[in-house]
């Protein structure tokens, strides 16, 4: 099975959460003056254009459910994201859904949740960890499946050395990504670290003096739609003609597709990821439904390329892809 169609059966298990929430012998927006829950969401997020659509999702989610959301971001900072779930499984909060690109750095706090009786789902990141860390499902995507994809699409648009830079140096998924592309592309994957979003201008200069400094470099893969803003204006300065793809979508990016300057984005649909823990963990708590059967939830990977961009572009501009 290829990575395309593997994908469109990870897609396709979304058909499944309708129904499966059909089965809830609460319909949805039903909660009472005596089923007031609460609801933790606790990223690694930064606030940036791919977490806001997750937080727009996930407060989507507690409206329709009729639930109170505590969503919180800890700024890629593991230290202070274990202590934001302390801090919630403190506040007695009902469900706790959390991201998890480091997971040994949360996996005493987790611990805590599960020995409090708090369900927990993990998403966005953590589909590998997810079970030993005693949550009940994820929502996200394989981001070996996805990188493997995007090595592909890659190859097929004749490139020959990609750059894969690695914006966070303790996330285990994106590292899974460029080992995917690896194993997917036919010619040489580059790992290449840099500052980060925290410092898009130096992140920027970088890319820049690295295709200056090797002109084999035919292809870059940005894995953050914030960090290929940045890898567009590498290639600008360095003067280079090196193709750009990236993971994730923003305004910036679906515009940069349309506009031919962007290649493709890896879409993982992170409004889901906001969105479906929630929904997940208000079921659990009011009927102990249970989703995935154990296995992840996948939001992606899609592929939005210059074909489809524009479907897709106005839901971006609001926010919700």
């Amino acid at each position: 099975m290829n990575v395309r169609t593997r994908a469109a059966a990870a897609l396709a298990t979304l058909a499944l959460v309708p129904a499966l929430a059909a089965c809830n012998s609460q319909p949805v927006g039903s909660a009472t003056a005596d089923d007031d829950l609460t609801i933790a969401v606790i990223t690694h997020g930064d606030g940036g254009s791919f977490w806001s659509v997750v937080k727009t999702g996930a407060e989507a989610a507690a409206s329709a459910e009729g639930v109170t959301l505590n969503y919180q971001e800890s700024d890629d900072d593991p230290e202070q994201q274990a202590q934001l779930i302390e801090a919630a499984v403190t506040a007695g909060v009902d469900g706790i859904a959390v991201s998890a690109p480091n997971p040994d750095a949360i996996r005493s706090a987790v611990a805590d949740a599960v020995d409090a009786g708090i369900p927990v789902i993990t998403l966005n990141s953590g589909s590998g960890a997810f079970d030993e860390l005693g949550a009940i499902t994820h929502v996200g995507q394989d981001e070996k499946i996805a990188g493997e994809g995007a090595g592909e699409q890659l190859a097929e648009a004749g490139a020959t050395k990609v750059l894969c830079v690695i914006h966070e140096q303790s996330n285990t998924g994106l590292q899974d990504r460029c080992d995917g592309a690896a194993e997917g592309f036919t010619g040489e994957v580059e790992d290449f670290q840099v500052a980060g979003k925290s410092d898009p201008t130096q992140t920027s200069a970088q890319i820049a003096a690295k295709l200056q400094a090797d002109g084999d470099v035919d292809a870059v893969l940005a894995l953050d739609p914030d960090i290929a803003v940045a890898a567009l204006e590498a290639r600008d300065t360095a003067g280079s003609d090196a193709l750009l793809a990236t993971f994730d979508l923003s305004s910036d990016v679906v515009t940069a597709i349309e506009d031919g300057d962007i290649l493709f984005a890896v879409d993982q649909q992170q409004y889901l990821q906001g969105y479906l823990p929630v929904v997940a963990l208000a079921l659990y708590d009011r009927n102990l439904n249970t989703i995935g059967g154990g296995q992840p939830i996948l939001t992606g990977p899609g592929f939005v390329t210059q074909d489809n961009a524009a479907e897709v572009a106005d839901l971006a501009d609001e926010g919700t892809r």
